[in-house]
């Protein structure tokens, strides 16, 4: 995959050619590629970009129209100030790199409905296979999914011991990773609820968190992910237990670590306001002032990675943009905890434009692509390598880049 890396970072600039009314591709829109058949002329305000033998894109850079032509320059690049990356013909323009950039490693929640489940046949621990191939790409953050009832056993509750087995499974992944020198976020993957029922109480949350957190208060590339997409539950509940969590990890005596919220509604970036976290969210507080939001963003139509069709080559940007300049007017940073689409043309200027509006923004820290994961099978957002469906097109052409 090496070889396909190298040529997608040699992008060569088109031309850009007086054209006749003819139909037009709105920016972030494919132009050209091998087996193209449709329209080449981009929109004014963007010009034709070459990214590979099979796919070229319309970006914003040029004031006029374009088609593609054998005529070709190296890319352009800006000074950029410490912590910045340079424009590139992807992504116009100074931006701020990815802090915690990677996958999600996804298995250890699989089975979900059979507790405490078997090893190796309801659920698995991530590969560290998986682990080196990202951290060899330049990838350093990995979100870890685990199941609570595996944690804690409903015949003790939330408050009570946690089952050792299990929890010996969560550490030895923890420390792989972070003995590479990346991030790992322990994700709860839950939904804010525990044995059937919807978590409710602040206390019995926080002291859960307290407890877990106590685990892990040594490692300092460790994330502490709150709770994997509440939904059910107002926003101000959600908020309320987010808190009660940020307390308890820090009196835990974690104290370094970044801590990750999440809101209700699915935490999804494009409903933030219409869900109400946006009006509860704004008040969260920690005293070691590292505490971010999570959110997440798929690209089909209802917004729920279960189709492989993108709403359009834009949509990535739209869906963000209320969320980016929310985070903005608060003084908050953001994290985009899962984004995933289909391995098509569509979807990959899609997922383009989504992290290059956030590159440019400024307030998000990271982002991580939905999933890896030794189970996932053709899943068709599968990127656990080498043959998960996303490994050939969706990584080179649309996680790389922004590295």
């Amino acid at each position: 995959m090496r070889s396909s890396f190298s040529s997608f970072a040699s992008l060569a600039v088109f031309s850009v050619l007086s054209t006749s009314a003819v139909a037009q591709v709105a920016v972030w829109g494919q132009c050209g590629g091998q087996s193209y058949t449709g329209p080449t002329t981009c929109a004014a305000g963007s010009s034709c970009v070459y990214s590979n033998q099979w796919y070229s894109q319309c970006l914003p850079g040029s004031s006029t129209t374009s088609t593609t032509s054998t005529t070709s320059t190296k890319p352009t690049t800006t000074s950029s100030s410490p912590g910045s990356s340079p424009s590139s013909s992807i992504c116009p323009g100074t931006r701020t790199k990815f802090k915690f950039f990677g996958v999600n490693e996804s298995g250890a929640e699989f089975g979900n409905t059979v507790i405490p489940g078997t090893l190796g046949k309801d659920y698995t621990w991530p590969s560290p296979s998986s682990i080196d191939y990202f951290v060899g790409q330049g990838f350093n953050t990995f979100r870890v999914p685990f199941l609570v009832e595996r944690l804690n056993p409903p015949s003790t509750g939330l408050t009570g011991p946690f089952d050792q087995t299990y929890l010996s499974g969560l550490t030895t992944i923890v420390n792989y990773i972070t003995g590479k020198g990346a991030y790992v976020l322990i994700d709860p993957h839950n939904f804010m609820s525990y044995n059937g029922q919807q978590i409710l109480s602040t206390s019995t949350f926080q002291t859960w968190w307290q407890n877990l957190a106590g685990q892990f208060k040594s490692n300092s590339h460790v994330i502490f992910d709150v709770m994997n997409e509440p939904n059910g539950i107002d926003a101000q509940t959600v908020f309320n237990l987010n808190q009660a969590a940020v307390n308890g990890i820090r009196a835990s005596g974690a104290t370094s670590q970044l801590i990750l919220v999440e809101g209700t509604s699915w935490t999804g970036a494009w409903t933030w306001q219409s869900s109400g976290n946006a009006a509860a969210f704004g008040a969260i507080k920690d005293p070691n002032n590292n505490v971010a939001i999570e959110m997440h963003q798929y690209l089909d139509s209802d917004g729920s990675g279960t189709s492989a069709t993108c709403v359009s080559s834009t949509i990535g940007s739209e869906r963000l943009q209320a969320a980016t300049q929310w985070l903005q007017a608060n003084n908050l940073k953001g994290f985009l905890g899962e984004i995933g689409a289909g391995s098509n043309p569509t979807c990959i200027s899609a997922v383009q434009g989504a992290l290059c509006s956030m590159q440019q923004s400024g307030v998000w820290l990271g982002a991580l692509w939905w999933a890896a994961g030794p189970w996932w099978g053709t899943y068709f957002q599968s990127i656990e390598p080498p043959s998960g469906v996303a490994v050939s097109s969706i990584l080179p052409q649309a996680l790389v880049p922004f590295l």
